[in-house]
Parts: structure tokens; C-alpha cells; sequence
């Protein structure tokens, strides 16, 4: 079995933001030889999020609007965690709905995602470097 890791490094310029992995991972996916397996997509951040959905901006859009729904940014004050010192409550919780990883199957040294779906880098207290991680493993 093969095994192969990469780290993406990402640098989202606003507080929060998505960007579309599925280029990279693909990117991945042919450099590591692997035909018939996983592979494993997951934010290294407890800030940040990776999922599957549809690349539409209106989609997004509405991701946003909800997130704010259940978790506002502001007040700061309304977030025990903020009481640290931090300023990120809001998006330990967004990246609690939104998720942590996602595992793709491998079929044909391809991802085997359905019609629209895309791997998404959802990002929610951003300004600054984080990574995420590829992991391959099969055939």
C-alpha cells in the first residue's frame, strides 16, 4: 500500500473566507501514484473548516449569513472563550458545524465525487497562515 502526505498552506486576507481545494488535491492525487484508496482532506486549525459542497458564489454567500445566524462574530463579550483573551469564539463554533475533514475515495486515480461537489477550505478566523493536510493512501 502506498502512503503519501502533503500540506497545503493557506492565507485567507479577510477574517473569514472559502477557497476551493479540489484543484490541489487532484494535483496531489496524480503526484502520489495511487489508483484505488482514500483520501483524507482536513484543516489543521480548530479555526478553520474543510467540506464538500457546491462552487457557487450565491451558496457561499448564504453560508455566511447562516454561520452569523448561529454563531455572530460580535459581541466579543458574549463567548466565554473571548475571555482569554482571544476574539475567535465565533469561529471555534462555525468550524464545529462546518467540520474538520472530509475523506474522498480514490477510484481510477481519481476522486470519486459526485456531480457538483467540490472540496472547500472554509476559513473563519483568517489573517494569517494555517495549514491543511492531504493524505493518500491505496493502491
Amino acid at each position: 500500500m502506498k502512503s503519501f502526505r502533503q500540506e497545503l498552506w493557506m492565507n485567507i486576507p479577510a477574517r473569514r473566507g472559502y477557497a476551493n481545494l479540489t484543484p490541489e488535491v487532484e494535483k496531489a492525487l496524480r503526484a502520489s501514484g495511487v489508483r484505488e484508496g482514500l483520501c483524507l482532506v482536513n484543516a489543521m486549525h480548530i479555526t478553520a473548516s474543510v467540506f464538500i459542497n457546491d462552487d457557487e458564489s450565491g451558496l457561499h454567500r448564504d453560508f455566511e449569513k447562516w454561520l452569523e445566524q448561529l454563531a455572530p462574530e460580535k459581541p466579543h463579550a458574549q463567548y466565554d472563550h473571548n475571555r482569554t483573551g482571544e476574539d475567535n469564539g465565533d469561529a471555534h463554533l462555525k468550524r464545529s458545524v462546518m467540520g474538520r475533514e472530509v475523506v474522498v475515495a480514490v477510484t481510477g486515480g481519481a476522486l470519486d465525487l459526485g456531480p457538483w461537489e467540490q472540496i472547500f477550505y472554509g476559513e473563519f478566523d483568517g489573517r494569517r497562515r494555517k495549514r491543511v493536510l492531504i493524505k493518500i493512501i491505496g493502491e
